[in-house]
């Protein structure tokens, strides 16, 4: 590590970081005088701090404006915290789902163009599960990723899929199917899926919204056609039912 290692040295390192994520400089940036200027230090001080915490992906530099912004690593971290924290609440809703079904249910988030499950839980008397936690399989094809691309514009989900679908060779008609199961929805509020991801499966999935309305997850409930699939629609119900129970755990309010 190249950070500096005194208490008073993270501190400062610490300043310059807090700094740069008040949300009126995240998207433009600082330079380093005006860093200085707003922490009232040396400006050679300050560019060494700088150099160090882009060393280590803290902080980056834009190469046109010079500006300062908050780094990859900073993000990362947040994003496993967020996700950490919110595999551990599920954790409550997800049990209660899978008594209400006796069936394995999963939370799972977007992961580049696909879905990684963070959280499974099964019922107390399976005999063997799957082990789907860390997996990750392709968004389109699944229900918990058109739930998870539910509040996309049909241009978003056109331009993200695109460099997909050419290196997957996919036909060019999946997209129409996507954008079909993802209207969907958004008109019954959670998604179905019978024997599309594989043969003799079926399953069903439901949003989660955070504080902001945003959909950040989706809990999933997989098993076998024989099984299930009689009460697809009533799981899907139930599944809905429990993630809308989590959201406003998560401070989410309908409008």
């Amino acid at each position: 590590m190249t950070l500096t290692q005194t208490p008073a040295g993270l501190r400062r390192d610490l300043e310059i970081i807090d700094l740069l994520a008040r949300p009126e400089h995240t998207s433009r940036g600082l330079g380093v005088t005006r860093i200085a200027e707003l922490l009232g230090r040396e400006k050679s001080q300050v560019s060494r701090a700088l150099r160090n915490l882009e060393a280590e992906g803290m902080v980056e530099r834009d190469r046109e404006s010079l500006a300062y912004r908050l780094g990859w690593r900073l993000y990362a971290m947040a994003a496993r915290t967020v996700e950490a924290r919110l595999a551990h609440l599920a954790s409550h809703y997800l049990r209660r789902l899978v008594a209400a079904l006796n069936e394995t249910a999963h939370l799972c988030v977007l992961r580049g163009t696909g879905v990684l499950t963070l959280l499974s839980i099964t019922p107390s008397n399976a005999y063997r599960a799957l082990g789907w936690e860390g997996m990750t399989v392709p968004a389109p094809l699944t229900s918990a990723g058109w739930v998870l691309m539910a509040d996309w514009t049909p241009d978003t989900v056109r331009s993200w899929t695109a460099g997909w679908l050419r290196e997957t060779n996919r036909p060019a008609d999946l997209l129409d199917h996507l954008l079909a199961q993802i209207a969907d929805v958004r008109s019954r509020g959670y998604a179905a899926v019978d024997e599309e991801f594989e043969v003799g499966l079926v399953g069903v999935s439901a949003p989660v919204r955070d504080y902001r309305g945003l959909i950040i997850a989706a809990i999933h409930v997989t098993a076998p056609k024989a099984r299930l699939g009689p009460h697809l629609d009533d799981a899907g119900e139930r599944t809905l039912a429990i993630a809308q129970e989590l959201s406003a755990a998560l401070g989410y309010t309908p409008h």
